[in-house]
């Protein structure tokens, strides 16, 4: 299976001095992907859980989500799903910190989401990896994206140090997942990645993942 995105503009980076920077309602944002790995917002939110609001309100602070505004005011989220998601289960009213990297002279949805595909900043395949599906089809809220095993594969490899991150790549993760898709894995699922994770870091570690940003190669070891 192919994953057909289109080319990408990189995302600009925060601020490096942690001005201008916004404090938005998650529940108004909306979601520029599909699906989600429910792994990384369950381990998100064990992290969450265990922070006073003043420690999340440093971290968020810390990392502030990339936003997109129409000319209608709303905002459109072109990171951190995962991140916020977990928060907003947690907390329906939770805030959290962003910054703008795009605003839009159109207002309605369609055309929001037609100048965004433009750039590269959707991901329009689901859970199963099926798609490009049309841009409508997107969630108006982030509890409305899908589960996607294969991202909460990536996340375990990038946890595991066997994949770099790259955060200014949209979808990065997305891309991994895809290439995984193609290859022979054990049954696995969010809930239980373990069967899959032995053949999963021998593929990301192999030269054939080389051409995926994140590469980092062979275990030194091995």
């Amino acid at each position: 299976m192919a994953l057909h995105l289109p080319p990408f503009q990189p995302l600009p980076p925060p601020p490096a001095d942690g001005s201008g920077l916004m404090e938005v309602a998650i529940a108004e944002l909306h979601p520029t992907q599909m699906c989600v790995g429910m792994a990384e917002i369950r381990s998100r939110q064990v992290d969450f859980a265990q922070d006073d609001l003043e420690q999340r309100r440093r971290y968020l602070r810390r990392k502030p989500t990339p936003l997109v505004r129409s000319a209608s005011g709303e905002l459109w989220m072109v990171d951190r799903h995962h991140r916020l998601r977990g928060l907003m289960e947690l907390d329906p009213t939770a805030t959290a910190f962003g910054y703008l990297v795009l605003e839009l002279a159109v207002a309605e949805r369609h055309a929001v989401l037609e100048e965004l595909h433009s750039r590269g900043w959707l991901y329009l395949y689901d859970g199963r990896g099926l798609g490009p599906l049309p841009p409508s089809a997107l969630p108006h809220q982030l509890t409305g994206t899908q589960d996607d095993p294969y991202r909460s594969l990536v996340w375990k490899l990038k946890r595991e140090g066997v994949v770099a991150p790259a955060p200014l790549i949209p979808f990065h993760e997305f891309r991994w997942g895809a290439w995984l898709r193609r290859r022979s894995l054990p049954p696995f699922n969010s809930q239980r990645l373990e069967p899959a994770l032995p053949a999963a870091r021998a593929l990301a570690r192999s030269n054939a993942a080389s051409h995926l940003a994140g590469w980092i190669g062979p275990h030194p070891q091995g």
